[in-house]
């Protein structure tokens, strides 16, 4: 029987600010069961891929990437906010909706043709997805595929990130 894990998202009305109804996945990360149904879900579309890494958008995307990276045997490449990693890296930028924000990773951490997977908590409008794209791009990996926990359909991010399979475990529309 495979667990309803839509039960386990508490909706936080007015958060971060007013009119935002926010999808906490921290009772699902409290439940052993409900965590690991959710890293089964997210690795499921790329358990044959031959994955050389996934990738993960900072910072809930690294809590479900790292576990994914483990259950397919691949490794974790982390996607950080600006001036957190040591070596050399290279960044992509994305509109938000009062400004912009970077994201960065090594410049070494992705090899032109490494099979690489993106990983991330919740999708809304795209943006960071869509900078998560170019970065794996960039590098020239082979983008297998992105997947989310959380698609919050009705925003319209998926079509942000080009043609690339998208895989959902839970859709809000």
């Amino acid at each position: 029987m495979s667990l309803d894990l839509t039960a386990y998202i508490r909706d936080i009305p007015d958060f971060p600010k007013p009119g935002i109804l926010f999808k906490d996945i921290t009772p699902l990360l409290a439940d052993p069961a409900a965590l690991k149904a959710a890293v089964h879900a997210l690795a499921d579309p790329y358990r044959d891929a031959n994955l050389v890494s996934v990738a993960a958008i900072e910072s809930r995307g690294f809590i479900f990437a790292a576990a994914v990276a483990l259950e397919l045997g691949c490794g974790f490449v982390p996607l950080r906010k600006p001036n957190k990693l040591p070596a050399a890296t290279t960044s992509a930028t994305y509109e938000l909706e009062y400004g912009t924000d970077t994201i960065e990773v090594h410049v070494d951490a992705i090899h032109p043709g490494d099979r690489v997977a993106i990983i991330d908590d919740v999708i809304a409008t795209g943006g960071t997805a869509a900078a998560a794209v170019e970065l794996v791009e960039t590098l020239g990996g082979n983008l297998v595929g992105i997947s989310f926990l959380i698609d919050l359909a009705f925003l319209g991010g998926t079509a942000k990130i080009g043609n690339y399979p998208v895989h959902s475990v839970i859709t809000y529309n």
